[in-house]
């Protein structure tokens, strides 16, 4: 029988939307598009850097939920509000996901609120962080 496990965080917008933080189902995880938003205040920074790191705390938070990590994570998708912070917000991104190098979209949408500077989504695979991995690089043309 299929096990399934939906991590919630008593979010707002997650009792008003229907939905999970995160998804677990046969050892795939999938986290929900999340906000830089500081659960015990409530708070997102104004700060690009400080909610950049908040996004990646939170998302860490609901991995540790299951027993994964980032180096879980196999896809995200960065959704930056305005696209001239892209190339500081990768920076951060490149800084913890350095290693793990998972399949990556950016994207320069209108977010929920302008007070959303950054959001990240993630799919994990429970056990990929110990997973034998091959890294193939393409000759360049």
């Amino acid at each position: 029988m299929t096990k399934i496990t939906k991590v919630k965080t008593g979010s707002q917008f997650e009792v008003h939307g229907s939905y999970s933080r995160l998804v677990e189902i046969n050892g795939w995880i999938h986290v929900s598009n999340t906000a830089g938003r500081n659960p015990q205040t409530k708070k997102i920074p104004e700060d690009l850097g400080e909610q950049t790191l908040q996004v990646f705390a939170n998302i860490e938070r609901a991995l540790a939920a299951v027993d994964a990590s980032l180096a879980d994570v196999v896809f995200s998708r960065v959704f930056v509000q305005n696209p001239e912070h892209v190339m500081p917000v990768m920076d951060i991104v490149g800084e913890k996901f350095r290693g793990i190098d998972p399949a990556t979209t950016v994207t320069c949408p209108p977010l929920g609120t302008t007070e959303y500077k950054v959001e990240l989504e993630v799919t994990a695979y429970r056990g990929a962080a110990s997973a034998d991995v091959d890294e193939i690089t393409l000759p360049q043309q």
